[in-house]
């Protein structure tokens, strides 16, 4: 179950994919390490019962659904200039070491901005929590679980993905792709604002 959810596209594969095409495989597992630190935490917070609060709490959920959708806007406005731009510069125009900061604090924004990952780890885990078993250790050893399949999964994409990059060096490649992912974010964003469903439900 979570490997089916984990391969599924979103907001965190497209942050993976574009980092690692635009800036290089370290700075793409950089991006995937932000949403595995994103997705532990999620974890942490479910076996402590604090994601409930998304689920009890219209207001809270709205809030952090409001927010996770202005934070793609961002994202999406900021590829689509660097795809208007003579050249598509690379977020690490500072060095590399501030391109793999920027691509893990974004991240773990774009993980821990999305209530859907809240929601997600809060009704699917406890379901498979064994009759006996401790919920707050159990819940977290399942974390554990998820957060390993997605990093294998996270690496097979960033190798594929800077592979592509090294090959295709043409900067009308590089505009284009930013375009695509700036218009993929504004999409993922009105998704996220304008889901008036019940987050029970989700």
């Amino acid at each position: 179950m979570a490997l089916l959810i984990n391969v599924a596209p979103g907001p965190d594969s497209l942050l993976v994919v574009r980092a690692s095409v635009a800036e290089g495989r370290r700075v793409g597992g950089a991006a995937a390490l932000g949403v595995l630190v994103g997705c532990a935490g999620w974890g942490v917070a479910t076996a402590a019962g604090l994601t409930a609060l998304l689920t009890a709490s219209r207001a809270a959920y709205d809030v952090l659904r409001v927010c996770g959708a202005l934070y793609l806007v961002f994202l999406g406005v900021s590829a689509l200039r660097r795809g208007r731009a003579d050249s598509a510069e690379p977020d690490g125009v500072g060095g590399a070491g501030r391109g793999r900061a920027v691509a893990f604090r974004r991240g773990v924004a774009t993980n821990l901005l999305n209530p859907k990952a809240g929601v997600f780890y809060m009704s699917l885990i406890p379901q498979f929590v064994p009759p006996g078993a401790g919920l707050f250790g159990t819940t977290l050893l399942l974390t554990a679980v998820d957060v390993v399949e997605l990093a294998l999964w996270y690496w097979m994409l960033a190798r594929a993905s800077s592979t592509l990059g090294e090959r295709v060096r043409r900067p009308a490649f590089r505009r284009r792709l930013e375009q695509v992912t700036g218009v993929a974010f504004l999409g993922f964003a009105a998704g996220l604002l304008f889901d008036r469903s019940a987050p029970s439900r989700l």
